[in-house]
């Protein structure tokens, strides 16, 4: 495995700027994700590390190396798209054995035959090797998909959402299995999802990504206990950041335009009456919808509470985030 670096990297598209001068390090063996709505340039990063796409200007290295001028093939990744990239005509075990065939790989038969297996049972899909790719269902062929990229010991392992088409159990199922391959083999991962519970449960780093540009870099924990921005904060977190006028509450900086709350940062039974408006109870916790001078704001609460809609409960801010007009956080 090795260190990924992306030293101001830019790519346009026409008019359109994907990444805009974004310097990264995924560092050698972490599980590195990147989050960020559509359009933020995260399967851009994916496209420049692999060589599918060129970047206008900046340098990619990966283990030092320069890839300027490497073809995909050359720069020995592999790349788990959202489609499923399965050979139709083939089997599942023929897909699964293809890239270790390749000339550039020379795997023998006996170490072929060991990583399908190994693969496919951490897959789920044992039962399945011998079926061709257009006889399985959609959540088994991004399965395979995933599973051809596995199989292989590339630089970096590059996945663009690949658990989006999973129905839930198994997505939580294989956020594990993804988490315990990664850790144990020390794997380099880059890994793009909309989902900020994969970011939470499987990442070393997070990315956040906001129209091409990285606004923040950092753990998990980090990023959610001290984010840059409101857009930052908005990425990780359910229920989300709640932001609301600063002078909804006193204490806030004379610069400060919002104030963001976290479930944690809102303190109950003590402060200022809020009107309870819903109550959502999930098994392990309720969430509170309230309505707090005219704002709309959710908290969570014990599990087993008696309140109800209609009901009134006091509230108040404990270290709360600031941010200015332009939603950068205040220190």
């Amino acid at each position: 495995m090795a260190e990924v670096v992306l030293k101001d990297v830019t790519k346009r598209f026409g008019a359109d700027v994907a990444l805009d001068n974004v310097s990264m390090t995924v560092p050698d063996g972490s599980f590195v994700v990147l989050l960020g709505p559509t359009g933020a340039g995260k399967t851009t990063t994916l496209r420049m590390i692999s060589g599918l796409d060129k970047p206008d200007s900046g340098e990619i290295l990966i283990g030092g190396q320069s890839m300027a001028g490497l073809t995909p093939a050359q720069r020995n990744v592999a790349m788990v798209f959202q489609q499923y990239s399965l050979y139709p005509h083939l089997t599942v075990r023929e897909n699964l054995e293809f890239p270790l065939k390749s000339p550039l790989l020379k795997t023998p038969a006996d170490e072929i035959a060991r990583k399908i297996k190994e693969v496919a049972e951490v897959l789920q899909i044992s039962h399945k090797l011998d079926n061709k790719a257009t006889a399985l269902s959609g959540g088994e062929m991004q399965r395979v998909s995933i599973g051809r990229a596995l199989v292989r010991t590339p630089a970096i392992y590059l996945m663009d959402e690949p658990l989006s088409s999973l129905d839930a159990k198994l997505r939580a199922d294989l956020r594990i299995e993804l988490k315990r391959i990664q850790s144990n083999s020390g794997a380099t991962l880059l890994y793009v999802t909309h989902d900020q519970i994969e970011a939470m449960t499987m990442a070393t780093h997070v990315g956040v990504l906001d129209r091409g540009k990285l606004v923040q870099f950092g753990s998990p924990r980090e990023i959610y206990e001290n984010p840059v921005s409101i857009y930052a904060a908005s990425r990780l977190g359910q229920p989300r950041v709640n932001i609301l006028p600063a002078s909804l509450f006193g204490g806030a900086p004379g610069n400060a335009d919002k104030i963001g709350l976290r479930p944690e940062q809102i303190v109950q039974g003590e402060g200022e009456d809020s009107l309870v408006t819903r109550v959502e109870h999930l098994g392990d916790q309720t969430r509170l919808h309230l309505s707090f001078k005219s704002h709309d704001l959710v908290t969570v609460t014990d599990a087993h509470t008696e309140l109800s809609e209609g009901d009134t409960v006091k509230i108040r801010p404990e270290k709360p985030f600031y941010f200015d007009a332009l939603g950068d956080r205040i220190a």
